[in-house]
């Protein structure tokens, strides 16, 4: 009896040390995915900081011996791209778009998530496809539609789409996380009266909040970040955004790293703000999106 009690204590603390021995191996993995997720930001806040002698004369991976601060101020008062009405363009185009997808991609997935019609599921099977369809070849369709509306070099065509569906990846997101809602909610409250409209604002839309958040920090971070359709929709200076006036920045300044890696810099800004206030929800929307 004594030798099994043995037997039982050895295999529980041979088990013990290949679950420790695992758990640190993950943990060095997880530490070397982070490091070299991050070593290209370093690198660009480091030539942010240096001066062009200093750039050109040092390894990318050195700090700079006396930080150029003043990269930043010419890039900030920088004429022939001005930086704040740059700017002033994208968190318009990025916050409209964002609050469209949101409204519109809510109500989307509560029709596919709780309603039932005829052809729903083929409906929804259509538009998960739509995930497919390259954007290049609707590109110049939706040029020639907003050419006809009059709409080109205006706003309009990068923030009105955004109010009429939000997107399939958003609308599956949203589907998949109101499913995992129980029915009773809905059954109760339509049992006391309330239409569809009233449990959709009032009972499910309280509950979306991980998933919304989600949801809003994506479409930001696309909106923010796209280039292509303001490229092709813009083309007065003043309606630029902050990409194209990097991309007319790099084209003035081909040479000048150090001023372009700060632009770059400051463009990012925003982002990894919006990201740390917005990651409890955002891994949670992640986490609870299919849970039953």
């Amino acid at each position: 009896m004594q030798n099994q009690s043995q037997i039982w204590q050895q295999s529980a603390d041979k088990a013990q040390r290949t679950a420790s021995v695992l758990r640190f191996l993950l943990w060095v993995v997880l530490v070397a995915g982070v490091v070299l997720s991050l070593l290209p930001f370093y690198i660009m806040v480091v030539m942010s900081l240096k001066s062009a002698g200093e750039l050109a004369g040092s390894s990318v991976w050195a700090l700079p011996k006396e930080w150029a601060f003043s990269n930043y101020q010419e890039v900030l008062s920088n004429k022939n791209a001005p930086f704040f009405l740059f700017f002033r363009n994208s968190v318009i185009i990025a916050t409209f778009s964002t609050l469209g997808v949101m409204f519109s991609s809510s109500i989307v997935a509560y029709g596919f998530a709780r309603l039932k019609f005829p052809g729903r599921d083929r409906l929804f099977m259509i538009l998960l496809s739509t995930m497919m369809l390259p954007g290049i070849v609707t590109m110049i369709p939706q040029y020639a539609l907003w050419k006809y509306f009059g709409w080109i070099d205006t706003f309009k065509p990068l923030i009105v789409p955004a109010f009429f569906g939000g997107g399939a990846y958003n609308i599956f997101l949203l589907r998949q996380f109101l499913m995992g809602i129980p029915r009773d909610i809905d059954e109760a409250a339509l049992l006391d009266g309330a239409s569809h409209s009233v449990i959709f604002w009032r009972l499910l839309l309280p509950n979306m909040g991980p998933a919304m958040a989600t949801v809003g920090i994506f479409s930001f971070i696309y909106n923010w970040k796209e280039f292509m359709g303001p490229l092709i929709i813009l083309n007065s200076p003043e309606n630029q955004t902050l990409e194209l006036g990097l991309a007319t920045y790099r084209a003035a300044n081909q040479n000048q790293w150090e001023l372009l890696m700060a632009g770059s810099v400051l463009v990012m800004i925003p982002i990894i703000i919006l990201f740390l206030l917005g990651q409890r929800y955002f891994v949670k929307g992640i986490v609870m999106t299919g849970i039953k």
